[in-house]
């Protein structure tokens, strides 16, 4: 009997972490080939060491979820949000050190956060709205115009207004000072321990994998979690430095713009998992959610990604100081100012329809109008808009830029006016 017990035990433990095992496998080819010094031709390194990126993405962004169940509160998404968005962090910071000895480099590293930062919000906030919207539409059988969310998200849009504000330093004076970055750290941790004091009580709403391994034995699920997050992120860090080199060399081979190659590819193959999480939420009519775990992984973004780049590039050689050209001053500048009119629209804590579709076109229209005229257009129109947004909400402007400096009363369960049709 305890011979067949143990057998049953042992057998939930290898479906729950059968798809982690498959997603390994996938990652087998970059171990080997960082292993034995082999080095391929730029473009199939990029699929190669790519898709080792992407598979211990999704492993770590499972353990992270499945921890939840270990970990209560506030805390508990932001920390989800750090750990999502590691793999992204691990390309951008090998680009920023790299740039320390190599200046060429430092093109990159200001490409894959600008990058990444715009498709968080152009593609990742409107998706999950739109989809929460037509789920809830066709659940309710009328017509759903806006997501809205709990109070206690006010914070969050707190912490990510100020971290946006201070960010327009950057473009201003054309670099991100070691200064700067040590302060933007120190926001980070500040935030961190107000979410870790955070009153939300909600319990952790795990799917697929992360809900098998959730529900596994307590001492079988921490085994579990913790071996996920080790391997996954060995698998990483020995990935991402070739994954990031092939990314440069592939762009010459191919006679692609390295800099777009970087902005965008490396984003989308190390952002996969932290988009498909959210928009599973959404799809299960878990909008408010779903939205929330992008908004902290956009403060993570203005704060402990940018905060650490001249820190990284101080290791590598650097000066106190990473400098940015003429295209990463705009870069920074569409970056800065499409993160202003997404907070001026949620000022309110309610997204609309309009406003995703609108997010969405202008994400897309980027790629019709580049260079620098189309990129000074676009940000212009996005300040527009922002102005216009920020006028119409201005009765929550004080309240949110000061909400991470209050103390939040506590939060109740609010799912019934997550989505209204009005």
């Amino acid at each position: 009997m305890r011979k067949y017990r143990n057998g049953g035990r042992l057998d939930i433990v290898i479906r729950a972490l059968r798809p982690v095992l498959l997603l390994l496998l996938a990652a087998v080819p970059a171990i080997a080939l960082r292993i034995s010094g082999v080095h391929p031709a730029a473009p199939l390194a990029i699929v190669v060491f790519g898709l080792g990126v992407v598979a211990a993405s999704f492993v770590l962004a499972w353990a992270a979820e499945a921890a939840e169940v270990d970990i209560s509160g506030g805390l508990a998404i932001a920390l989800l949000a750090v750990i999502a968005v590691l793999p992204e962090y691990a390309v951008d910071l090998y680009f920023a050190h790299t740039a320390g000895s190599q200046p060429e480099y430092v093109a990159y590293a200001a490409a894959n956060m600008t990058g990444s930062n715009r498709l968080l919000l152009g593609l990742g906030w409107s998706s999950v709205v739109l989809i929460s919207l037509y789920v809830a539409s066709k659940r309710s059988g009328r017509t759903i115009k806006a997501l809205v969310l709990e109070s206690g998200y006010r914070r969050e849009l707190g912490f990510l207004a100020v971290a946006s504000v201070v960010a327009f330093i950057i473009p201003i004076t054309g670099q991100i000072h070691l200064l700067l970055g040590i302060a933007l750290l120190a926001f980070f941790a500040y935030y961190l321990w107000r979410a870790a004091a955070s009153d939300h009580d909600h319990e952790p709403d795990l799917i697929g994998p992360a809900a098998r391994i959730g529900g596994l034995d307590k001492v079988q699920r921490r085994i579990a979690v913790v071996s996920m997050f080790v391997v996954s992120a060995g698998i990483i860090l020995m990935s991402a430095e070739p994954f990031a080199d092939s990314l440069v060399q592939g762009g010459r081979a191919l006679g692609i713009d390295q800099f777009l190659l970087v902005q965008w590819l490396a984003p989308l193959a190390s952002e996969a998992p932290e988009f498909i999480v959210a928009i599973l939420f959404a799809w299960r009519g878990k909008g408010a959610a779903a939205l929330g775990l992008l908004i902290s992984a956009k403060v993570n973004q203005w704060t402990l990604l940018i905060g650490s780049l001249p820190i990284a590039y101080g290791i590598g050689g650097g000066p106190a100081a990473l400098p940015l050209d003429g295209r990463q001053v705009e870069e920074f500048l569409l970056t800065a100012t499409q993160t202003v009119l997404g907070l001026a629209v949620l000022l309110s804590l309610r997204f609309p329809r309009w406003a995703a579709w609108t997010l969405l076109g202008l994400f897309a229209v980027q790629f019709a109008v580049p260079g620098q005229t189309g990129r000074y257009v676009l940000s212009g129109v996005y300040l527009v808009l922002a102005i216009w947004a920020l006028s119409y909400n201005r009765q929550y402007v004080v309240q949110t830029l000061t909400s991470p400096f209050r103390r939040t009363p506590k939060v109740a369960a609010e799912q019934d006016r997550e989505l209204v049709g009005v």
